[in-house]
């Protein structure tokens, strides 16, 4: 099964994404319906409603009055936070039932309007944001759903902004424009991304990657890729990290790399090490197979654990090592070394582009050809660690 999770702003057409996921095959779990449900008349949701924010919450017949509820929390921060105390707890609840009725080769997108702004997007191995420019939004809602144009700026400013989405987004949808045009874009989305990736994580195989070292130039989102992977991490590998970072050349900004986001795990041996890594798969990532190995820059062998990416979208190298090992303090000390000096970056790049032109056989044998350039840089970051105090 592969959990995803799909959000946007108010009138950014969510649920046309929605829709089209749905005819191409995936199981919906809309939040907005669960919402209506847990507060439907005789619902334990309806009832703690009317006591928190009053009878004038309801309508003649007793059904929950949602313009005159949105009056009171759209305009008020603190009734906002109220009344969501009552109801996420049993949107979530009940969300949480459906999706374990879907069956174990489904793709299941979780429909959650306030996805970035409840802290959630940890909870899934890829998320979808659909974004429309605040001008089309407001139109949407005026024209559409009738609204006068103060509460649908209220609505909208009562949300996540879009630097925070595009934060916590692995996929970027613009439904701005026509609808033929996002519908396109979702079903290049469903069978380029999502069908693979279910069937990956299902039969926990790693996505295929080009055998060949590609290096491209420096693309500025690494490090925010980078982060909110650790993040998916941490929710689940929890207090047996030691530490977490993203590592290797897309953690470096202005270096030119293979596109591979590289993250270390340090825990404190490898039987944790195993089990972490079989627990991956609820991040997106699979166990490579078993014996995996660094060999330091002592020539000596060094057992890690290895996870990669199900995501055809976005390559992922997951080193999971014992502090036994140096490796890790290696990796980050190269880091480190190479963020303080512009000058190495330059060198490193040029080198990695003259080697990716050279004609070789795998990915190993470019990593290969880099050993002696790194290991004559960290003797370089030894005596820059010791003259500035640089630790771990």
């Amino acid at each position: 099964m592969l959990r995803v999770g799909l959000t946007g702003g108010i009138g950014a057409g969510k649920s046309v994404v929605a829709r089209r996921l749905a005819e191409r095959g995936a199981t919906v779990v809309d939040a907005d319906v669960i919402a209506r449900e847990v507060v439907e008349p005789g619902t334990p949701g309806l009832a703690a409603v009317v006591e928190e924010f009053g009878p004038g919450v309801l309508t003649p017949d007793g059904a929950l009055d949602r313009p005159a509820l949105g009056k009171i929390v759209f305009a008020d921060d603190d009734r906002r936070a109220a009344l969501n105390a009552i109801v996420h707890p049993l949107v979530g609840r009940r969300r949480q039932e459906l999706v374990a009725a879907a069956g174990p080769d489904a793709v299941v997108v979780e429909d959650i309007p306030l996805l970035v702004e409840n802290g959630l997007a940890t909870g899934f191995p890829l998320v979808i944001v659909v974004h429309a420019t605040e001008e089309e939004r407001l139109r949407r809602l005026v024209d559409d759903r009738g609204m006068t144009p103060a509460d649908a700026l209220a609505r909208i400013r009562s949300q996540a902004t879009d630097e925070q989405r595009r934060a916590a987004a692995d996929v970027w949808l613009d439904n701005s424009g026509a609808l033929v045009d996002i519908e396109a874009a979702v079903d290049a989305l469903w069978t380029e991304r999502l069908a693979p990736f279910e069937e990956h994580l299902r039969t926990r195989t790693a996505a295929p990657r080009s055998p060949h070292a590609v290096v491209v130039e420096p693309d500025p989102t690494w490090a925010v890729q980078g982060e909110r992977l650790l993040g998916r991490i941490r929710r689940v590998a929890g207090d047996r990290l030691i530490r977490s970072d993203h590592h290797g050349s897309t953690s470096v900004p202005g270096l030119p790399a293979k596109d591979v986001i590289d993250v270390q795990l340090v825990v404190a041996d490898l039987a944790t090490a195993e089990e972490v890594a079989g627990e991956l798969a609820e991040v997106g990532l699979v166990r490579r197979p078993d014996r995996w190995w660094d060999v330091d820059r002592d020539g000596v062998e060094r057992d890690k654990v290895l996870a990669g990416n199900a995501d055809p979208g976005r390559a992922v190298n997951c080193h999971i090592r014992p502090v036994t090992s140096p490796s890790w303090r290696d990796g980050l000390l190269l880091r480190d070394w190479l963020r303080a000096h512009p000058d190495a970056v330059a060198e490193y790049a040029a080198l990695k582009r003259d080697l990716a032109a050279q004609p070789h056989g795998s990915v190993d044998e470019y990593a290969e050809r880099k050993t002696p350039w790194i290991n004559a840089s960290l003797t370089r970051a030894d005596a820059w660690a010791e003259e500035v105090g640089w630790d771990v």
